[in-house]
């Protein structure tokens, strides 16, 4: 695992945007899971001004969603389908048909996390995950004591989760509580991972998530198991980090982010 500490959110956010957007250049059927939350809006404006102003090309490349809200329609103001339409996809040249969520309406929901891992395997994997944290640590909805191991299932909602996102419905009680979320196991498999998070809300669950034990309690701790794994924070969310100076160093001296220290 890598940190990378950025001045404030929105070079971080720039960063992150970047090495996507490299990857994609560099491989055009990139397999990408996507996150949603509010700190990746701004990856995702990033991405469209990339497109319209650069050219950045989305029409081969397939996407793969962490999660979706079980009992919500796909059309529904607070799904995920919903949100990634408004930010992301209906603003690139993705194929819709490329872009996959869970079905959170299915009726058979265990056949559908079946169904979904089987989709990313026929898709040969996912060459780079893009990962948010949760207040309560959790990547994806994978909540406290999700085993490390565990794959696309359904998730009771913690009590910190549903807090954390019950604002954002009109009527919070509303917030479904259970969702459909990859595993930990599942984000593991995928052969590059980067993690964004911003703010002084979150700099408590990077320390705990970067440089204390992996427990099953804190799901992105996972992530020090992952073999090419990049943490992206701005000094807000960096500031209980015992390495932060040695993570500054990493940053200006290692030739792998030389390209991207004018951003």
């Amino acid at each position: 695992m890598e940190v990378l500490i950025r001045p404030d959110a929105e070079a971080a956010a720039r960063l992150v945007a970047r090495i996507i957007a490299d990857e994609l250049r560099a491989n055009p059927h990139l397999v990408l899971g996507l996150a949603t939350g509010r700190t990746m809006e701004r990856v995702y404006r990033l991405l469209v001004e990339m497109h319209v102003r650069d050219g950045l090309d989305f029409s081969l490349c397939r996407t793969f969603n962490l999660d979706e809200y079980v009992g919500l329609e796909p059309d529904h103001p607070q799904s995920y389908r919903h949100y990634m339409n408004e930010r992301l996809f209906k603003h690139v040249n993705i194929d819709l048909r490329n872009t996959h969520l869970p079905n959170g309406m299915a009726p058979d929901l265990d056949a559908e996390c079946a169904a979904y891992e089987a989709l990313i395997e026929r898709a040969g994997g996912i060459d780079l995950q893009l990962l948010g944290i949760g207040r309560a640590g959790h990547i994806g909805f994978n909540e406290p004591l999700s085993a490390l191991m565990s794959r696309t299932r359904v998730k009771a909602l913690s009590p910190a989760t549903i807090e954390q996102n019950a604002p954002l419905f009109p009527d919070p009680a509303q917030m479904p509580r259970r969702a459909i979320t990859m595993g930990v196991g599942t984000i593991l498999e995928a052969r590059r991972c980067v993690l964004l998070a911003t703010g002084g809300e979150k700099a408590d669950i990077i320390a705990r998530a970067v440089e204390g034990p992996i427990t099953s309690m804190i799901s992105a701790t996972a992530l020090q198991l992952h073999r090419r794994c990049v943490v992206v924070v701005d000094e807000a969310a960096a500031a209980r980090l015992e390495g932060a100076d040695y993570y500054r160093w990493i940053f200006e001296n290692e030739p792998e982010w030389e390209p991207y220290r004018d951003l």
